[in-house]
């Protein structure tokens, strides 16, 4: 989501019975499911040295890749694809990825567990008064607010509240500076050479990565079946802020099972994805980033970019997991 879109629009209400929500839930929990164990057992046991060899570029048809900014994708278990264009660029809210990575790596968390919880202080309350006022996005908060670390990285991934970045990574490694460089740290461990954390939200513009780069910790962070089942999550219910919403609203749709969007000014539209689709007979996962999309709608451009590309890749006969229409947009 944008790190400058007010928090206002992170909960906008979507009327749909509770029967239906529940169903929703079922479904796409259990195909982001499924997509984690098509690609975990062949990719559990790659380190970065593999993931480089296996990078082809511009392999797949011209046709394939956004018209600008940049993309890279990978087609079940086929080598890693990059195309033209890569270059060092802001990502905006896909750098929550990292954040939440890094989280679960250091306070693992199963299916069934919501982890310990976190209390908020005042200067938590602060620091999102101050964000909100330079219109970052935020869920509401109180002081003495106690937040399950499952609910934390739900507000960090849904409605991609910046506040909840700042308060997971003081939490994770006492100060944002050092959660920061540990992001940096786990980015060179994975061979991710063009990629530099700043701020734990991407609000920064100074938080830069590639698409082929940011690719690698996507399928990373899909392994872990936490990860996997909050991307898939339409909504979230928090102490404070009540019910929040995913900002990815292809979810559900056209085989769309995660994973974040992001956007700035000075990125663009962004979105790192994942969906699932039916191809030579059988469910195939299809996970790719795009950086840079231009529109007026920055949200809405990284989400079409996306769509455009598993169609393509998928071909015309080729049917998606989830036969639903893309919805259109919520008015704002």
């Amino acid at each position: 989501m944008s790190s400058r879109v007010h928090a206002r629009t992170t909960a906008r209400p979507i009327r749909i019975r509770k029967a239906r929500v529940v169903a929703l839930l079922v479904v796409t929990a259990a195909i982001a499911v499924l997509g984690h164990r098509l690609v975990v057992s062949s990719s559990s046991t790659a380190g970065p040295a593999d993931v480089l060899r296996a990078e082809h570029r511009a392999a797949l048809p011209g046709t394939v890749w956004p018209e600008a900014g940049q993309a890279a994708v990978r087609v079940g278990q086929s080598p890693v694809q990059v195309g033209p264009n890569q270059h060092e660029a802001a990502i905006a809210s896909v750098a929550k990825v990292m954040t939440a990575y890094l989280v679960l790596r250091d306070h693992p968390l199963s299916p069934a567990e919501d982890g310990p919880t976190i209390t908020l202080s005042d200067d938590d309350v602060a620091d999102t008064d101050h964000r909100q006022g330079q219109e970052e996005s935020v869920v509401s908060i109180a002081a003495g607010e106690q937040l399950t670390e499952l609910q934390a990285l739900q507000a960090l991934l849904l409605p991609s509240a910046n506040n909840i970045a700042a308060v997971l990574a003081r939490w994770d490694a006492g100060s944002t500076d050092r959660f920061v460089a540990r992001m940096n740290a786990t980015a060179r461990s994975l061979g991710m050479t063009r990629t530099r954390y700043t701020d734990p939200s991407g609000y920064d513009d100074a938080t830069v990565s590639t698409a082929a780069d940011q690719l690698r910790l996507v399928e990373r962070a899909m392994r872990l079946p936490v990860f996997a089942s909050i991307v898939a999550m339409p909504s979230a219910t928090l102490p404070v802020a009540g019910t929040v919403h995913n900002t990815n609203i292809l979810l559900g749709h056209n085989g769309f099972v995660g994973v974040k969007t992001g956007s700035t000014a000075a990125a663009g539209g962004c979105f790192a994805f994942r969906a699932i689709r039916w191809i030579h007979g059988k469910p195939t996962t299809i996970t790719g980033v795009v950086l840079g999309q231009p529109g007026h709608d920055r949200i809405v451009a990284g989400l079409a970019a996306a769509d455009a590309m598993v169609d393509r890749i998928a071909g015309e006969q080729a049917r998606p997991v989830l036969r639903q229409r893309v919805p259109a947009p919520p008015s704002r």
